[in-house]
């Protein structure tokens, strides 16, 4: 699985690192950075939470 994201979308509301702080980092403006893009064994949960969590659907989850 992968966490996708597509940064043009991204509105710096912050949830997802919530959800994935181990995977998501935000910027000094509070945008997101995927710091993870292939998702760790047991992470796929997070992932998808992360990104069904993005308001403006910046973030995906594929695999």
């Amino acid at each position: 699985m992968k966490l996708l994201l597509d940064a043009t979308r991204c509105q710096g509301y912050g949830v997802c690192q919530e959800h994935a702080p181990e995977m998501v980092e935000l910027d000094e403006w509070g945008y997101a950075r995927v710091v993870v893009v292939d998702v760790p064994a047991g992470g796929e949960a997070a992932a998808r939470a992360c990104a069904e969590s993005c308001p403006n659907s910046a973030l995906r989850a594929e695999g």
